[in-house]
């Protein structure tokens, strides 16, 4: 089992940053992916961005250039960096451990950008 703990959330002006955090612990043997997703009010829950083992990266095409994902391995910690806020990334920000056979999600932790 793998428990993750997002942290950084909070509330910014349009045009601000924020660094998401998300620390993992149990097993991590079968994970070889870690991201983060979001979610706000009357919508689904969509991809921002993700990070294999190897250093892979993805990102949703409205992030690009703004977001930066890393992750220390040996802290079993992946951040999300953000720039350049804007009032439309307002959501719950969940980070995601997955792998062959596992899917795990924090609890969540709310960014609000305020125009």
């Amino acid at each position: 089992q793998v428990r993750l703990v997002e942290s950084g959330g909070g509330l910014v002006q349009a045009g601000g940053s924020l660094r998401l955090s998300c620390a993992a612990s149990g097993s991590m043997f079968n994970v070889n992916m870690m991201g983060w997703y979001r979610q706000a009010p009357g919508s689904l829950r969509d991809l921002v961005a993700t990070i294999t083992t190897g250093g892979s990266i993805d990102y949703a095409a409205s992030v690009k250039g703004r977001f930066t994902i890393s992750r220390d391995n040996a802290k079993n910690t992946v951040y999300l960096q953000m720039n350049n806020l804007k009032p439309e990334d307002t959501a719950v920000y969940y980070c995601n451990a997955r792998g062959k056979l596992v899917n795990y999600w924090g609890q969540g932790t709310q960014v609000t950008v305020s125009s």
